[in-house]
Parts: structure tokens; C-alpha cells; sequence
């Protein structure tokens, strides 16, 4: 049996043909967005699936990449019974055709264009699409140029080169999409903050030791029991100043979001993440104080049900705790389940939380 040469060009942030190395990865992490854009042959069994298949994952070494299930039958493959990769639906079909002229494009590809390339109305196509990846076609292509030029900027690249190849085509609309998002310019980013002033503080609240430390963007570190040498690992260049009479205001804001969980404090940001990591941060601030919501759940929401674990990972990449809570994120089975900070912080924030809304209840 031959390696097929015509596979589906599934690499986010990539074009041309499919390295087995990213479909692997697909596989691993159970991606729907790659269903209906190759299939998975596993050469021990006979059978072929969808990249998300639920099924154990067979050893990589029996794995051959498909363009589609005819191609995997006519390799004397059977559909798997369980994923059933032979019917994928329009939807799906419709979603990795898009996907692939999003991610062969090098300028914006407007939402009629991707909708009469599937054959949908542009506004069910946005509904099917945001359903299945999690973000709207236009949240999706920002986020894949900003992640493009975030991994040119880490390898060295300049940032006009980097700018350009991760496919904006001027400056002005790289600094336009990152606007709120980066925060940083890209090469003060990429060189651990030079040239940045952060101010920070470290104050005692009724949960312990609380660190607060902020740009001229906003707040981009929020944490229990840490000091000075996290800021100077994260941002190894950035010139970091006590916090000053006008860092006061904002500290009182972060702490009384502290003290107060559950209250409405709109406080500034300037964090960072890929474009997983900062859909589960969204779908963080939509639930409302004193509620849960499972990893699993955060999953569904943002329409990766299969990325239980790395939604876990994102929860834990957030870096300001509490204006961004993660700590409202519990285990399916309603336990705590596991909090940088410690249990005792996230069940205080939560108990405090449930307070203040029960109070409110009656108030009303």
C-alpha cells in the first residue's frame, strides 16, 4: 500500500500539501475542524476515520493520511463504525473547504466570498461556521495572522518580514488587528517587553498576597503569592517601576475585584494567546458570577467538545486571575478541581461570588 501523494492541506498557518506531522496532531487532539478535510487510515485494522474519531488512537507507524473516504476505500479501507467518516455532513465539507481558502489566502477574505464558495447564504454560513470552529470566519482570519506573525516574530524574524509573511498586507493593518490584543508593539513583544514600562504592586487582601502589574494598555498580570522576579522572567527587558500615584486608581479597581468577586468592574487588559486560548478566555467572562461551568462545558462552547484537555490548559494559561475567571471552572462531576493559586483561594472566590448573588436575589 502506497502513501497517498494528494492529501488535504490541513496546517493551520500553512498552505500547499499536508505534512503527516500536523495530521498526526490533529488526530491527537481530536480536531473537528479537520473532519471532511482528510481521513485517518489505519493500516493494522483495515479501517479508516474522521480526525476526531473518539476511538483509542492506533500507533502512528500504522497511520496513513487520505484525502477522502473514496480514496480510502480504493486503498481497500472500511469506514470506521463509530465516527462514521463516510457520511460527513454538507456543514462539515462546507467549513474545511473554507478553512482551506482561508488559510491558502495571504489578505482577507470577505464572509460572502467564503459563503458562495460553499454554496450558503452568508448569514447560515456564519452560523455553521462559527459553530464548528468557535470564532466567526473574520474572528478566525485576525487570530491566524496574528498567530502567523506571533511565531515569526519568536523564530527571529524581523518584524516587517514577519508582519508581511503572516499575511497582512500593510503594517497599518497589523497594528489595527493587534490594537487590544498584544498589547506590546511586535518587536517589543518578541524581545521581553524592551522599551515597556510595567508598574506594578504586590498589597495584602483577606486571600493573601496579591500582585498587580500593568502596561500603558492595561493589567497584564494578576496572581496570589507572587512578586518582582515573575515579571522579570516573563518581561526580562521591560524597565519595571513600583506602582506611582497613578497606578493607585487601577490597583484599587483589580483589588476590589478581589474582594468583591462578582461585582462589576470593567478593569483594562493587555493579554495574549492563541486563538484557542483566548476563545476560552472569552467564553471565561461570559459566565456569570457565582456560577460553574465544566472544562467540558467551555469545550462545547466555544465548539471544540473534544478539547476537553486543552481547554484545561488554556484555563490555566490565564494570567489575570479573577478578571478573567478561571477560577469558575469546575471538574464535571462538580468538584473544584485544580487552581494555580490553591483550593482554598478558588472556593473562597466562589463562596463569595454565591453571596453576592443569593443577596441580590432578594434584594430583588
Amino acid at each position: 500500500m502506497h502513501r497517498s501523494d494528494e492529501v488535504a492541506d490541513a496546517a493551520v498557518g500553512g498552505v500547499g500539501p499536508l505534512r503527516d506531522e500536523r495530521a498526526w496532531q490533529a488526530v491527537c487532539e481530536r480536531d473537528r475542524r479537520f473532519d471532511g478535510r482528510f481521513v485517518t487510515g489505519v493500516l493494522s485494522t483495515g479501517i479508516y476515520c474522521r480526525p476526531s474519531c473518539p476511538a483509542r488512537h492506533p500507533r502512528r507507524e500504522n497511520v496513513q493520511f487520505f484525502l477522502d473516504a473514496v480514496a480510502a476505500e480504493r486503498a481497500g479501507l472500511r469506514a470506521c463504525k463509530r465516527c462514521r467518516p463516510e457520511t460527513v455532513g454538507r456543514d462539515e465539507v462546507a467549513v474545511a473547504r473554507a478553512l482551506e481558502v482561508i488559510e491558502a489566502a495571504t489578505e482577507s477574505i470577505a464572509l460572502a466570498q467564503l459563503a458562495d464558495e460553499c454554496d450558503y447564504s452568508a448569514t447560515h454560513f456564519q452560523r455553521v461556521f462559527k459553530r464548528a470552529v468557535g470564532l466567526s470566519p473574520a474572528a478566525y482570519q485576525r487570530a491566524l495572522r496574528l498567530e502567523r506573525t506571533r511565531a515569526a516574530l519568536s523564530g527571529g524574524a524581523k518584524v516587517t518580514d514577519a508582519i508581511y509573511d503572516g499575511g497582512f498586507g500593510a503594517a497599518s493593518r497589523f497594528y489595527a488587528a493587534s490594537e487590544g490584543r498584544m498589547g506590546m508593539k511586535p518587536s517589543v513583544w518578541r524581545d521581553g517587553g524592551r522599551g515597556v514600562t510595567i508598574r506594578f504592586a504586590s498589597v495584602a487582601t483577606s486571600l493573601g498576597s496579591l500582585l498587580v502589574a500593568a502596561s500603558d494598555k492595561g493589567v497584564c498580570r494578576v496572581s496570589f503569592g507572587e512578586g518582582r522576579e515573575v515579571l522579570e522572567a516573563r518581561f526580562p527587558h521591560a524597565q519595571l517601576v513600583e506602582g506611582d500615584e497613578t497606578f493607585e486608581a487601577l490597583l484599587a479597581q483589580v483589588v476590589a475585584a478581589v474582594e468583591a468577586p462578582g461585582q462589576s468592574v470593567q478593569v483594562p487588559l493587555d493579554v495574549q494567546g492563541t486563538a484557542f486560548q483566548e476563545a476560552v478566555w472569552r467564553e471565561l467572562q461570559n459566565i456569570a458570577p457565582g456560577e460553574t461551568r465544566s472544562y467540558a462545558q467551555i469545550a462545547a462552547a466555544i465548539g471544540k467538545p473534544d478539547a476537553v484537555r486543552a481547554t484545561g490548559s488554556a484555563n490555566g494559561a490565564n494570567n489575570v486571575a479573577v478578571l478573567i475567571p478561571c477560577h469558575r471552572v469546575v471538574r464535571s462531576d462538580g468538584s473544584l478541581g485544580g487552581y494555580a493559586y490553591g483550593e482554598d483561594i478558588k472556593r473562597e472566590l466562589l463562596r463569595r461570588e454565591q453571596v453576592a448573588r443569593d443577596e441580590a436575589f432578594k434584594l430583588d
